[in-house]
């Protein structure tokens, strides 16, 4: 009898839990717009629906956002599970700052928006990245001088194989240059549900990265405000960046070299003209891009697969690529670079 009656809880249990769906295309889901399947796909709208789901779903697991750093080169055979939990609110507020809680599954830039049109700063710099709050701290997702970790405070997420919900704060997640430890060590581990960032209420300008300071001088902007800023980095993203809604893309594929000191003399004494950012600890960024134009990449055509004719940094899908082709081209691009400069790029998209 007290079989019976654990059998129809667990039955009841079951039934509760969200209707996963099979052979699931996965081509609205990712900006590649790469057209491959999802043997199983699963919505996630809460904490609680994945902590109910993971005693009867043993994984293996594939974590979806907004499927913006990812280039996916075959069909997905684990669970996909396709963060959806949505939650937007000021969780302490103080004189000088407040702490905003974001569920892992909003969009970042509308977030954004949501927090400048309530006069709240640190992430204007930050505008249009496409992808999600989830994804935001596992790559540390950074643009025009800011980083998240700049404003990150803390993080909660759940463990895929116990379900237990743990906090992770700013020194837990081993923030590096589009790095974290999500990417690494705990890479594919957990599923993160909320983020909670820490902004001011009297911001600092940051304008002195990038084009930002010339595109408001256009504007005859003297004295910008957050909201100023973020149009103005719109502006320069939307023009120097492909809409993937209309070609296939996923923004930036590599990330811009930090080389030493040494490297860096020796290239700039074959190449004078190169630009570059120092950086506090003495190494020097280099624009990834600007090694792709000088290798002759940047427009280039392989099939559908491509380098972007505005922007070298920009790999494209033209219309019907499959993710090997796009990974291929990358790989052509690293060595002619790497030939032609000495200069190692690494991607910053996370393939599959």
């Amino acid at each position: 009898m007290l079989t019976d009656l654990y059998n129809a809880l667990n039955k009841k249990n079951k039934s509760n839990l969200p209707s996963i769906k099979n052979n699931i295309s996965l081509k609205p889901y990712n900006t590649f717009g790469m057209n491959v399947k999802a043997k199983r796909f699963l919505a996630i709208n809460s904490a609680k629906e994945l902590q109910d789901l993971i005693p009867s779903e043993k994984g293996p697991y594939f974590i979806l956002g907004g499927g913006s750093n990812m280039l996916l080169t075959k069909d997905v055979t684990a669970l996909v599970l396709k963060n959806e939990i949505k939650e937007k609110k000021i969780i302490r507020d103080f004189k000088n700052s407040v702490y905003v809680a974001a569920g892992g599954g909003e969009d970042w830039h509308q977030f954004v928006l949501w927090c400048i049109n309530k006069g709240l700063g640190g992430i204007e710099n930050l505008s249009l990245i496409p992808g999600t709050l989830g994804a935001a701290p596992i790559q540390n997702i950074g643009a025009y001088g800011v980083e998240l970790k700049d404003v990150f405070h803390a993080l909660e997420a759940i463990h895929l194989k116990t379900g237990k919900l743990e906090k992770f704060k700013k020194a837990d997640c081993q923030f590096a240059y589009r790095e974290s430890v999500f990417k690494r060590k705990l890479k594919g581990k957990y599923f993160i549900t909320r983020v909670i960032l820490k902004l001011s209420k009297s911001p600092k300008i940051n304008v002195s990265y990038g084009a930002i300071k010339n595109t408001l001088a256009e504007m005859k902007i003297k004295t910008p405000t957050i909201k100023d800023v973020s149009k103005a980095v719109i502006h320069i993203r939307s023009t120097k960046l492909p809409d993937p809604t209309k070609i296939g893309n996923s923004g930036s594929f590599f990330k811009n070299p930090e080389l030493s000191a040494r490297q860096f003399t020796k290239l700039q004494k074959a190449k004078p003209q190169i630009p570059h950012y120092p950086l506090p600890d003495g190494r020097v960024k280099v624009p990834a891009g600007w090694l792709i134009e000088q290798a002759g990449w940047k427009g280039k055509r392989i099939g559908d697969a491509g380098c972007h004719a505005k922007q070298a940094l920009v790999l494209v899908n033209h219309k019907n690529a499959k993710g090997m082709e796009i990974l291929k081209l990358a790989e052509k691009i690293q060595a002619s670079v790497k030939k032609r400069f000495g200069v190692a790029l690494s991607r910053e998209v996370n393939v599959f």
